[in-house]
């Protein structure tokens, strides 16, 4: 559920920043989005798990997924899949030509996501780039295109953002990562995580920023803005990177920061 979040939070400031000033919303497109975001969600998962069946059997973790335990069968996945993406696609042709394009091309971001961890220590890079894909579909979806001078900021800070919350995440497993040979930013960044978090947070805020200058935000924004810095300064401050469960503690903790940033930018905007 929190990673449906953290998929579907960016889509709501793109849609809340592109209201007009002193209205709401598209509470239809809110609500649009929020399917979207759980279908795709699954769906990222659904197609994680058929990579990774073999490497999830071997970390604790992961070792009960459905494909992993052999409960499921890899056709049974596919037809899964099928139902979803076909489903997800419903959701996308209810949007305009422009955004059904700009949605589709995030597909091949979602098919290969899973892969980069056997090639890269910067997966989480990656998925900043699918997970944050909202932050662009939101505006166009309102306004018929994007306009380049807010969403490239927006989606920026959310791939920054996905950069601190995952590595936090990463840490988690990085015990199996070792032993079964796959790569992430934990395993990269070692006992120089906070200070790489830090400047991936300060990125975020600069970013976040830009935005709101160039949809000539207002005060609750940047107010949110702040609240939202004094939130990541306390996530890494208190962070043990070498507890799981405070990990896990401190990535769940993300969807305040969506929360706080979304009611920003409506109280902005009104």
């Amino acid at each position: 559920p929190v990673g449906t979040w953290l998929l579907y939070l960016p889509c709501t400031w793109s849609i809340g920043l592109a209201a007009e000033p002193g209205c709401l919303p598209d509470w239809h497109m809110l609500s649009l989005f929020g399917i979207g975001a759980v279908l795709m969600r699954g769906a990222g998962c659904t197609i994680n798990d058929m990579w990774d069946r073999d490497y999830d059997k071997k970390v604790a973790r992961t070792a009960s997924r459905p494909l992993a335990a052999g409960d499921i069968s890899t056709f049974q996945s596919f037809v899964f899949l099928g139902g979803q993406l076909s489903l997800a696609l419903c959701v996308l042709l209810c949007l305009n030509y422009y955004s059904i394009v700009l949605g589709a091309a995030s597909l091949s971001l979602v098919i290969t996501y899973p892969l980069m961890k056997r090639i890269t220590y910067w997966p989480q890079l990656i998925l900043g780039l699918t997970f944050n894909w909202g932050a662009l579909l939101g505006w166009s979806a309102i306004k018929g295109s994007c306009e380049w001078s807010v969403c490239l900021p927006l989606y920026l800070a959310g791939v920054m953002w996905t950069l601190v919350y995952d590595t936090i995440y990463a840490h988690q497993d990085k015990r199996d990562d070792i032993i079964i040979g796959v790569k992430s930013t934990a395993l990269q960044f070692q006992e120089d995580t906070k200070q790489w978090l830090s400047g991936f947070s300060l990125a975020m805020l600069l970013s976040l920023c830009m935005a709101g200058m160039n949809c000539n935000q207002t005060f609750p924004y940047y107010s949110a803005v702040a609240a939202i810095g004094a939130h990541l300064a306390h996530q890494i401050y208190t962070l043990d990177i070498d507890k799981p469960e405070d990990c896990w503690k401190k990535f769940a903790s993300n969807r305040t920061v969506g929360v706080l940033l979304f009611v920003g930018i409506v109280l902005g905007n009104l």
